[in-house]
């Protein structure tokens, strides 16, 4: 790469991420470390990661808010609730087959689980105490399979 090309991957970053992953993707391939928009990198790979963590956390919040009202509002079951349990199980399992994003579960599994408790407190109107603490599930069993068909 040439000392002009290497000039503008910085501004490649704020034009078009894209394309500069695909340059940085090109350099690491081809040995070019050298090369590299390092400071930029070095960014981006923190968001990343920064990312990640926020969407577990969240997934965790939204599994767990639906399974408190799918526990404490019976009558209101649905299938948009089943479905919403299904698909955070899901999400979670693929995101947790990351070991780092294992134990950013359940290292935040608690506070995750505040937060659902809030959240299903604001959206069936009960009061927040009807929503057992501390959390009753572990994060292997909230993204369990069930086998005979019930999310909760």
């Amino acid at each position: 790469m040439s000392n002009q090309m290497a000039g503008a991957l910085p501004s490649l970053y704020h034009e078009d991420e894209t394309a500069w992953l695909e340059t940085m993707a090109q350099l690491v391939a081809e040995g070019r470390f050298d090369e590299l928009d390092c400071a930029h990198l070095s960014e981006y790979l923190s968001d990343m990661a920064r990312r990640d963590r926020r969407e577990v956390y969240s997934r965790l919040v939204v599994l767990l808010t639906h399974l408190l009202k799918w526990e404490h509002q019976p009558e209101k079951r649905s299938g948009s609730w089943r479905g919403t349990i299904l698909t955070q199980r899901r999400e979670l399992r693929l995101l947790l087959e990351s070991g780092t994003l294992r134990n950013h579960a359940i290292a935040s599994l608690a506070e995750a689980y505040q937060d659902a408790r809030e959240q299903a407190a604001a959206e069936t109107e009960l009061p927040i105490d009807t929503f057992p603490f501390p959390c009753v599930y572990t994060v292997d069993e909230l993204i369990a399979r069930d086998s005979e068909g019930d999310p909760a």
